[in-house]
């Protein structure tokens, strides 16, 4: 049964982070296609991303509002909490989708201050914006969580150690919450892609790369859609008795 005659997120409403490009935005168009109504964030105004958004909506009869807000600025995160409050909507799902890879450098070579802003971007501002939702899905005693972490995070990668070290950080970040905010009916998952033909895969030196599919038992990168799949049924009700999970999703490595 295909996805338009079986929408699973119909009648939810759900945040995305990084809703701009890559994943974000397949998650946006998934998710929509599923039938939720959508605050889709980005950090920056743009009349290319408003029409995108519009263009969505419309073609899967949802509401998407566009948020602007840089993560990692406190105040812009609690002005649009605000402005989403505002709505008095139930917010059902958070997607922290937003990130960044940072320098790449050999371990004595990387800079603490590129460390420090990762781990700012992929983790401090993640959990800030996880906190403000929390308290809303607190009282809501309801609400579906999704981290985006990565294989690197599980496994490690060359030359990415502040990255795969953010990603580990959601990692128990998702145990731990999933523990503590189960009795409010509350779920927390985190999806681990593996390589993604996105702008921030598509970073990837060429010889890596290759060394990289070479493990990777489908022999392909994956598609942006292919995560944004996973996000939504974890997101879901179909999914109502998982939680605490990091969910791979790596075309097998």
């Amino acid at each position: 049964m295909g996805l338009r005659k079986y929408r699973m997120l119909k009648g939810k409403n759900a945040i995305i982070t990084g809703a701009r490009r890559g994943i974000g935005k397949a998650t946006v168009e998934v998710f929509a296609k599923n039938g939720a109504n959508i605050w889709a964030c980005a950090r920056k105004r743009d009349h290319t991303f408003e029409s995108d958004m519009e263009s969505i909506a419309k073609v899967n009869g949802v509401q998407i509002w566009p948020v602007y807000f840089d993560m990692t600025n406190e105040a812009e995160v609690k002005q649009a909490i605000v402005a989403i409050r505002r709505q008095k909507m139930d917010i059902d799902i958070l997607a922290n989708i937003a990130g960044v890879v940072g320098e790449k450098a050999s371990f004595p070579m990387s800079g603490i201050r590129n460390m420090k802003y990762v781990l700012e971007c992929n983790f401090f501002a993640v959990t800030l914006l996880t906190q403000y939702i929390v308290r809303l899905m607190i009282r809501q005693n309801k609400g579906s969580i999704v981290f985006i972490s990565s294989i690197a995070g599980l496994d490690g990668t060359p030359s990415q150690y502040a990255y795969a070290a953010s990603k580990a950080a959601l990692v128990g970040a998702t145990k731990n919450l999933a523990r503590e905010v189960a009795p409010n009916h509350i779920r927390v998952n985190a999806i681990a892609p593996g390589m993604i033909n996105t702008d921030m895969g598509g970073e990837i030196e060429e010889s890596l790369r290759q060394e990289m599919l070479s493990k990777v038992i489908l022999g392909r990168m994956g598609a942006p859609e292919e995560v944004a799949n996973a996000i939504a049924f974890i997101s879901s009700d179909m999914a109502s008795y998982i939680t605490g999970q990091v969910v791979r999703v790596d075309g097998g490595v």
